[in-house]
């Protein structure tokens, strides 16, 4: 599967560099070119790495915050994580306008580590009869943060850019203000040496406990992985919903629980899920884009709708 998903991959990443307002010809990058590999390094590779990175970063996000929840529906789209960043996001924006990128980072972090906290606080003093409720709680949570984020964005006179700049979106990523987005690669290694760890966090506390695993620490290092992923992303393109969700759901549901072993699938999954999805974006009313947000939340809500029908447990 690897190796499928591998070539998966080459193939659309071939596509996704060759599409384009700009029209690139590849004998001409072939040729030595200046225009067609100006397009290629300032452009098309900036984004196609954006890309990449986002989609591991999200899907390995999800599965990381749905072994610490024990909840196959949950991921920071679905936890408030991701409307949390954003409200970190505005409010470095109006204290701290002359913050730098990794300031305004940070922000976004420790509001999504802290809504993250909540959300988890929130479920456990909660008894759910049925676990879809989980997700529809944490969408209920997510909606009023993102209220929260509104008002205060509308106080501040902010709410249009807002709706421009947080709606995810590659077409703005070009060299020198992207990467912020390569923090994501250091998260990447770190969640497959703690895979097996997470693994067994998956199992609950008291079996976590037993075999030797000090679950809070395990937990706290799993969430502070989340919440950077969450803000490099929303700091870089915006939000971008149910990559997290539907790709560990799907891994799961053929190649089982054992992180170790499907890390890399859902890795490679996300990558190329979140990569078609733009090259959708790029090509329905080509020449202009759709943003990849609508495209993803398309996309990702219906498979999350197909999940939640065909009952997962």
């Amino acid at each position: 599967m690897i190796l499928r998903l591998s070539i998966l991959l080459v193939t659309l990443c071939i596509v996704s560099l060759t599409i384009g307002a700009q029209q690139l010809v590849w004998i001409d990058v072939l040729n030595g070119s200046k225009d067609a590999w100006l397009t290629l390094t300032a452009s098309r590779l900036p984004r196609l790495i954006a890309l990449i990175l986002t989609g591991i970063g999200l899907a390995i996000s999800g599965v990381i915050l749905q072994h610490i929840v024990r909840n196959k529906f949950v991921e920071p789209a679905t936890s408030g994580g991701l409307d949390a960043a954003k409200l970190g996001l505005l409010i470095s924006l109006t204290m701290l306008p002359g913050a730098s990128t990794s300031s305004k980072m940070l922000f976004a972090m420790l509001f999504c580590l802290a809504a993250s906290l909540l959300f988890i606080f929130i479920i456990n003093r909660i008894e759910f009869k049925n676990t879809v409720l989980i997700p529809v709680l944490g969408l209920m949570y997510g909606s009023v943060l993102s209220s929260i984020a509104e008002f205060y964005a509308y106080k501040n006179n902010m709410l249009q850019s807002m709706q421009g700049w947080l709606l995810g979106d590659f077409s703005k990523v070009v060299q020198e203000h992207y990467e912020l987005i390569y923090i994501i690669l250091p998260v990447i290694i770190l969640a497959y040496l703690y895979a097996h760890r997470f693994t067994v966090l998956g199992m609950g506390e008291e079996m976590a406990s037993s075999l030797g695993l000090g679950y809070a620490s395990t937990a706290a290092i799993g969430l502070i992985l989340v919440a950077v992923t969450v803000a490099a992303t929303v700091i870089t393109v915006g939000s971008i919903p149910f990559v997290g969700l539907v790709i560990p759901n799907l891994v799961a549901l053929k190649y089982g629980e054992k992180l170790s072993r499907t890390l890399p699938i859902v890795a490679l999954g996300g990558a190329c899920l979140l990569i078609l999805c733009d090259i959708l974006g790029r090509l329905i009313i080509y020449p202009f884009e759709v943003p990849i947000g609508l495209t993803a939340g398309g996309i990702g809500g219906v498979m999350f709708l197909i999940l939640i029908l065909r009952g997962i447990k």
